[in-house]
């Protein structure tokens, strides 16, 4: 072999020893950079959500009103609303505790000391409808279109003389409900607490919300006190029937309030502000107003853009200020829109 021969030799097994390098780094298990994608509009949108929980009562809750607007609100503002509900005696204290952001309840004397008291901002009426004292359809104690008053009269008497078939189921849960049952004990001319509770087995005080409440007044063959949008929500499921109706003590007007405490930020407050001005825009009035409508055959509420009722000095907010107030000092106090 000559030198030259060699040489070349030598030169390509370096360059296939080289070759042979290259191509076993190429192969290796060394992992590779890894690259991290950028957040996509979703994921920061979902991050980015603010959350606001609603205390309400079960009679509003249980009417699918909240269900039906709730979608939109969150659409438009990119909020996830959570909504409790039990009696407005509750909700009331579930607000004061700080465990809500919006207070959304039927029962103006106790909104209007939630709201003296510091509690709340903003408060705003939104809707109304009446409550109806139901019964059997054969109507053992005679009450059909009488006044409220006379009603309950009638009831406890012939309760009370133990007529046969004559019941009354109580929400007995300090609900708005409840508490316009004892306006109308009141202005009937009755104590309530000494001469309603505990006079008799015709008096039965369920505890519950509305739903279930109408539920065992149904079973029973009783008669009870209920908003017309948890009646209308439950009517297929009932066999009594609307008997009283009509009379100033029935009115049952719906508010909503910002909550306010020292864990409240502003930015939660305005957030909750938002959603009282949804409430109150046209557009979601106009909502309200036919809500119920094909499924009912009438609407269960009445909104403010269409009739504010007359009811007890301040009893109403006027939905027309929108809320933007952020602390108590700078709220001032809605007129009243309608007085007796």
């Amino acid at each position: 072999m000559t030198k030259g021969v060699h040489f070349g030799f030598i030169s390509m097994a370096f360059v296939l020893v080289l070759i042979a390098a290259c191509f076993a780094g190429c192969t290796s298990q060394t992992p590779a950079a890894t690259v991290t994608a950028a957040p996509t509009a979703a994921a920061t949108q979902a991050a980015e959500q603010q959350e606001l929980l609603i205390a309400t009562t079960t009679s509003l809750y249980d009417t699918g009103l909240l269900d039906y607007i709730q979608p939109k609100f969150e659409e438009k503002y990119n909020v996830k609303l959570k909504i409790t509900s039990q009696g407005t005696g509750k909700a009331i204290e579930l607000a004061k505790k700080g465990d809500a952001d919006i207070l959304l309840v039927h029962s103006p004397s106790q909104e209007l000391a939630f709201m003296k008291g510091g509690y709340g901002l903003n408060r705003r009426s939104f809707a109304s409808n009446s409550f109806l004292i139901i019964g059997p359809e054969a109507d053992p104690a005679g009450i059909k279109d009488m006044t409220p008053e006379a009603a309950m009269t009638t009831l406890i008497v012939k309760g009370t003389n133990k007529t046969a078939d004559i019941y009354f189921v109580s929400r007995g849960d300090n609900s708005g409900t409840h508490s316009a049952e004892k306006t109308v004990w009141s202005k009937a001319g009755y104590n309530y607490s000494t001469q309603i509770q505990k006079s008799g087995d015709w008096y039965i005080e369920a505890g519950k919300g509305m739903g279930e409440t109408l539920q065992m007044a149904n079973e029973k063959g009783a008669y009870v006190l209920t908003d017309e949008g948890t009646y209308l929500a439950y009517k297929k499921d009932l066999t009594m029937v609307p008997l009283v109706s009509k009379g100033t003590s029935l009115l049952n007007i719906y508010s909503v309030m910002t909550v306010y405490n020292d864990k409240q930020s502003a930015e939660k407050i305005q957030m909750a502000n938002n959603f009282i001005n949804f409430l109150i825009d046209p557009t979601t009035q106009a909502d309200i107003g036919t809500f119920g409508v094909d499924k009912y055959g009438k609407a269960l509420f009445t909104p403010m853009s269409v009739e504010v009722p007359t009811a007890t000095a301040g009893w109403v907010a006027d939905y027309t200020i929108s809320a933007t107030a952020i602390t108590p000092e700078a709220t001032a106090a809605p007129v009243a829109t309608a007085t007796t």
